[in-house]
């Protein structure tokens, strides 16, 4: 089969602004279907918002199929990290992280995937998990380059 281990990556990108307001950018979920190609809409509970605990849904899509989630925000360190747990803290699959880390007039933003738990949602076979990873590590690429192009504009 397949270990855990292999269902993780980490994509980088140096955007031209301070890590604060590109934190604050990212923990706004309403704003991920302006740069994610896979993630289109996202909302808190009502009278959530980006700390530890709180929960926000989902919609997203991929090759003609859509589907919504629940994930639950497990690290909220304004300006510096932000990871939420698809599924839940308590039961879920898909860990996704943002760090942010300054570089001169800039910041390094990273993105990180990790599986936490085989679920047949994500896929049944050895190819299918593999596909899965590369799949939502190019989906992370285009999210980075979209948000650094959208940053850069908001400056111009």
């Amino acid at each position: 089969m397949i270990s855990l281990g292999e269902l993780t990556f980490t994509r980088r990108a140096w955007l031209p602004a301070a890590p604060h307001p590109l934190y604050d950018l990212v923990t706004d979920v309403s704003m991920i279907g302006s740069w994610s190609p896979t993630a289109v809409a996202a909302e808190y509970d009502d009278g959530a918002g980006p700390r530890p605990g709180a929960w926000f849904s989902g919609r997203n899509q991929r090759g003609g199929r859509t589907w919504r989630s629940r994930s639950q925000v497990e690290t909220a360190e304004p300006g510096a990290e932000f990871s939420f747990v698809v599924g839940g803290l308590a039961e879920g699959i898909v860990r996704w992280r943002w760090t942010f880390t300054a570089d001169g007039p800039g910041t390094v933003v990273a993105q990180h995937w990790q599986v936490l738990r085989l679920d047949p949602v994500l896929g049944s076979t050895r190819e299918e998990l593999l596909t899965l990873r590369e799949v939502m590590a190019a989906s992370a690429e285009s999210t980075l380059l979209a948000m650094c192009r959208w940053v850069s504009e908001q400056a111009a």
